[in-house]
């Protein structure tokens, strides 16, 4: 039990050659590694609300020489997400992967799978700066690969695209991290906070806290750093476009509030270089603009994709408003979100594995033949648009208290309107799905397809009814930031 925090990260890596050395059994591999790490993170998560933080160290070497792993609640809150999504995906995606990717490559899509596994959930857990870069490119070149496999020649134009701008994020949070080495001599993120304090005012400080913050935007995928996120969820294969859109952004939200908050501090971050007057505008764009853009849109993979940049807008916002009900709201809208589009995406694949395409054009009338995943996409549309009695509810009324808070009344009715957007993109779906007459021969999808699918669902709606599981362990999470 003690070295639990590092098996989670081991044994997806130590399983991915495996793929390639059995071939055969890749899925069966992948779906242990899955299980096992979610089985990890479920004991994680209960240790850390139970007893503490945890804090492991690698060979006996103590930190500041030593490598160290760190999670708290936050982090373990993550984790969770990552490695839920994680198994539901694999167990969804047997036959989705065998109709999208050639025979030849798919213990290849197995063995990046996991390994893009393992660099997310050692993103999380790490408590060196210097790995959050390491693991964070190991996450990053395996989804560019994942991305490129699929059978559309347009996936490979989405991958060079989001391995442009991912090097381009990737080299700015290097700089940063070694701007920081420079003038602390220390990669530990404790020591790192603990060394800083001192050096606040120096350019050197300040730039790395612009290099960081740029370069894990764009990660996130902040308007307007957003351009390789469309493409990728669109063209990607399904099951890569479910794991993306459930944890990529997620997890480099993580990294910006791991930064801010106990790196850099929330006094530096937001007193003294006031980042929330950049985000808390950039935040309201990203809501508007990509809401807008998603309305016209007609691939419903494109329509979910640009949902996500303005769902980031939200998350972003939380962040921005810099109070204790806005970080709270930020967390809980990472976790809620990630099943939201994990469960929407999770049905447009099953789409995509009937019909063969994602084209609103192509699915009109699919509600009829294919009532149980439709049904799963009208209950995931709610819960992006805030509907009552589901988890995206919740995450806006978090947000609108904490606008109410700060006195920013002009927020809390953008977050509003940006509803009523979403509102209509949503129905665009449905009236194609449902009321229009068409030609659409899909058939339901198979149950273990299903399962997965309405088992996110399903978590939606608990979650916006009983909040006091995912409302209690962000409100630690934001009070371990918070007060460290």
């Amino acid at each position: 039990m003690e070295h639990i925090a590092i098996l989670q990260v081991v044994i997806p890596l130590v399983l991915a050659p495996l793929c390639l050395v059995i071939p055969r059994y890749a899925w069966l591999i992948a779906f242990f590694g899955s299980l096992a790490a979610l089985c990890c993170a479920i004991v994680i998560l209960l240790a850390v609300l139970g007893v503490g933080d945890i804090f492991y160290v690698l060979g006996g070497w103590a930190p500041p020489w030593g490598i160290s792993l760190h999670i708290d609640p936050l982090g373990g809150y993550i984790l969770l997400l990552v490695t839920l999504v994680a198994t539901l995906v694999v167990v969804w995606a047997h036959d989705s992967v065998s109709s999208e990717i050639q025979e030849d490559q798919i213990n290849l899509f197995w063995c990046m799978f996991l390994l893009c596994l393992t660099g997310s959930l050692g993103i999380v857990a790490t408590g060196d700066a210097f790995n959050v870069f390491v693991f964070l490119e190991i996450a990053s070149l395996s989804t560019y690969s994942l991305i490129a496999l699929g059978r559309d020649r347009r996936a490979l134009m989405a991958s060079f695209q989001y391995l442009v701008m991912g090097t381009v994020g990737a080299t700015f949070i290097l700089i940063s991290i070694g701007l920081l080495y420079m003038m602390t001599g220390t990669l530990n993120m404790v020591d790192l906070a603990s060394s800083l304090p001192e050096l606040r005012d120096t350019t050197t400080v300040q730039a790395a806290f612009a290099f960081l913050t740029v370069g894990v935007s764009l990660k996130i995928a902040l308007f307007p750093l957003h351009q390789w996120l469309p493409n990728a969820y669109t063209y990607a294969p399904s099951t890569v476009t479910v794991f993306l859109a459930a944890t990529s952004t997620k997890i480099s939200l993580y990294v910006l509030l791991r930064f801010f908050y106990t790196v850099f501090g929330s006094g530096y971050a937001f007193d003294d270089l006031n980042v929330d007057y950049i985000l808390l505008p950039l935040s309201i764009l990203a809501i508007f603009v990509s809401s807008m853009i998603a309305v016209f849109q007609k691939d419903l993979k494109k329509i979910l994709a640009y949902s996500s940049v303005a769902q980031i807008g939200y998350m972003t916002l939380g962040v921005a408003l810099a109070n204790s009900q806005g970080l709270t709201a930020a967390i809980v809208h990472m976790f809620n979100h990630g099943l939201i589009k994990g469960g929407l995406f999770l049905a447009v694949g099953g789409l995509c594995f009937r019909i063969g395409s994602t084209s609103l054009s192509d699915l009109r009338g699919a509600g009829r033949t294919m009532p149980w995943t439709m049904g799963a996409i009208v209950l995931g549309g709610c819960a992006l648009i805030g509907v009552p009695l589901t988890a995206g509810f919740v995450s806006k009324w978090y947000l609108i208290v904490a606008a109410l808070e700060k006195d920013m009344w002009y927020v809390a009715l953008a977050i509003l309107a940006a509803s009523i957007i979403a509102a209509t993109y949503v129905w665009r779906i449905v009236e194609t799905l449902y009321f229009q007459e068409g030609d659409s021969a899909g058939r339901e999808v198979p149950v273990y397809m299903l399962l997965p699918t309405w088992l996110l669902i399903a978590m939606l709606v608990w979650l916006g009814i009983d909040t006091d599981l995912t409302i209690g362990i962000a409100e630690r999470a934001a009070q371990s930031l918070v007060s460290p």
